[in-house]
This record gives structure tokens, sequence and C-alpha cells, in this order.
């Protein structure tokens, strides 16, 4: 595909994001006095059931409500919180998300819904003064984005999004070298997300199995493109060191189904131009040489690349001698607890999220010629 700036469709109105710099200075204070953390669930279907179980076995969580609309999942997390959690297994239900938000009797809310309601259900909780756990993308639109980003920093909560790559150990020394300059000044990065796909095949979470995914209509969700910019194309930002900062212009092509209810993209390449001069291109991972993954290009040619269990560089002495934390794996999860009983940041945090869901969102916009 040959993009140029002459040929882009995308400019204008694209600025950075509300940084969430002070929110430290928001909060209340009252976490740091209260052990445990008492956490809702909204969402228990897919990733929702697996957050629900990895809080469960934590020390100093306690899971005292879930939001579901599904009578069968909401069946099955109850009975999943009385096998995991004992005497600790005190779980109302409801199917109000405004309701669980509004307790006070819980300190923080992880959020794992389809993607057009992230953004409604995040800012009742950062508006009730909660902590939150959201999934990746961090919004719909940029406009819900912008609006949630807006929130967090003003409301100064504790925000953790689910982008699990981060405490991978092969994402963070990759992210690590290159924010040390092993490769000099960044000058492209590349970023190979799992394929378009046209309908729900392979994919869990639904309530019908399987005739049925609101992921693929993007009135709903973003499809492949969304899932995956927010944990590739968070890492790519990340080590790029543009995880606050948005692309001045955008230009791209795919392909989107012509009938049928599923009208995500199934297959997508799209650039990004920075103000610097820095361009990432995402596309779909057959797209690029080095396929599914994040791969830094400096100024000089030297490169980095990082998929999951697995890393290579252009030359060895690149990745040697890295700091010890850049090995440790980090669980979010338990950072996102830790984060909230300490009154610190996260690791991933929301304007991070924010950025690398807006690399999506315009990317979509600039193939469909919006």
């Amino acid at each position: 595909m040959n993009l140029t700036r002459r040929s882009f469709l995308v400019r204008g109105g694209v600025t950075a994001g509300v940084a969430c710099g002070g929110a430290l200075g928001g909060f209340s204070g009252r976490f740091a006095r209260r052990a445990p953390v008492r956490l809702g669930l909204v969402g228990v279907g897919g990733i929702g059931r697996i957050n629900l179980e990895r809080f469960l076995v934590m020390d100093g969580v306690e899971v005292n409500m879930i939001c579901e609309t599904h009578a069968g999942r909401a069946q099955a997390a109850r009975a999943c919180v009385a096998s995991l959690a004992g005497e600790r297994a005190a779980c109302e239900v409801t199917q109000d998300y405004r309701e669980l938000c509004g307790r006070e009797d819980l300190d923080a809310v992880a959020v794992a819904v389809p993607d057009s309601l992230h953004a409604d259900v995040a800012l009742s909780a950062v508006a009730a003064g909660k902590a939150v756990y959201g999934e990746p993308p961090f919004a719909h639109t940029l406009g819900q984005g912008r609006a949630l980003l807006r929130a967090v920093a003003q409301g100064g909560c504790v925000w953790q999004t689910g982008a699990h790559l981060r405490g991978e150990p092969a994402f963070r020394c990759a992210v690590a070298a290159v924010r040390a300059g092993r490769i000099g000044r960044v000058a492209r990065v590349e970023v190979g997300l799992p394929g378009g796909g046209r309908g729900p095949a392979g994919w869990d979470g639904n309530a019908d199995g399987g005739a049925y995914h609101w992921r693929w209509m993007s009135a709903c969700g973003g499809g492949s493109l969304a899932q995956g910019i927010g944990h590739y194309g968070d890492i790519a930002l990340w080590g790029a060191g543009k995880e606050t900062e948005l692309p001045v212009s955008v230009v791209g092509r795919g392909e989107y189904p012509r009938d049928g209810v599923f009208d995500t993209a199934t297959s997508f390449r799209f650039l990004c131009f920075y103000r610097d001069g820095v361009e990432v291109e995402v596309a779909d991972g057959g797209r690029l040489e080095k396929g599914i993954g994040v791969r830094w290009i400096g100024e000089g040619g030297e490169w980095i690349w990082v998929t999951r269990g697995a890393i290579e560089a252009s030359a060895c002495g690149l990745l040697a001698g890295l700091p010890p934390e850049a090995m440790r794996p980090v669980d979010l999860r338990r950072d996102f607890i830790e984060a909230v009983k300490a009154r610190r940041p996260a690791c991933a945090p929301a304007a991070a999220a924010f950025h690398a869901a807006a690399l999506g969102q315009l990317g979509d916009r600039a193939m469909r010629g919006v």
C-alpha cells in the first residue's frame, strides 16, 4: 500500500488528550485506611469471568456485588463466588450498573462489558469516587474517550487498564530497551495485530452460543482492530514514548463486509504520522514482515521486535544488561489492588489506554473515508 502524507484522510481535530498528571492530589484517602478492598464487577462473561476468578483468590479483596444482565452468567458467577470466597462469599447481584457504582460500601469497580458501554459504566464509577479496572479498548469512540479521560483526571481516581502485555517479561524488556535508547531515536513503529475476521467464530462471551456477537458490529464493538490495538498498540506507544500524544494525520485502506450485520474491518492497514516525524504503521499481522507483534525501528536502522513468547533485535547487544525490574512479570490485577490500597498510579494508566484506543479509532475513520 502506498501511503503518503498527501493522501491522508483524517486530519485536524486530533489534539493531544487530557493528561492524567496530578491525579494523586484528588484521592480522598479512604482507600489507604481500609482493607480489604471491596470490589464490584460489571460484566462476568468472557474476560469478566476470568477477572472474577482472579480477584476472588487474592488476599485483601472482597467481591461484594456483581452486575450481570445474562441470567446464566449471573448464576454461574454467584456459584463461583461461593466456591472460591468461602466465608467471604456475601455477594449481591444486580442488573443495573448504576446501582452497583453508587454503592457506598464498594471501593473499586471492574468493568468488562461490550465496547460501546465501556465509557458509560466507567464514568458512573468515576463519578461515584470508585477506583476502576477497565478492559481495553478504553472507550468506543474518541468523544467518549476524551470525556472519560477528563473525568479520571479531574476525579483523581486510581485507573488500571487490563492491558496485560504490560506485565509480560518479553514486552517489558523490549520497551525498557527502546526507552533506554538502545536503537537510538525511534523513527518508525510497526504494529501487527491478529487478523480481521468477519464474525464471532472462535470468540466467547456471547449470549447465544456463537450465533450473535456484539464485537463484530461497529455500533457495539470494533472487531479485531479495536481488540488488538488496546494491547499491542499500547505497547507500541509505550516504547516509543507516544502514550500521551495523538498523531497529526492518519491514512489507511481496509476491507469491510458488504452485507450482513457484521461490519467491522476484515482486513486493515493504516499509517499514523506524529508531529516530530515518527510514523506508526498498524496492520493485520500477515501484512507486515514480522507478523503479529511490535517492532520499533531507529533512525539508523537498528530494531527491536517483540511478540508473545519471543523477542528479537537486529543486534544481540541491544537487549543485554537490562535492569532486573524490566524482566520481572507484573500481575495487573494485583497491581490494581495494591495501587488502590497505596493511593498510587497503576501500571496501565488511563492516558495510555486512551491514546492506544484512539489509534484504532482514527485508523478506522481513515479507512472508511470519514
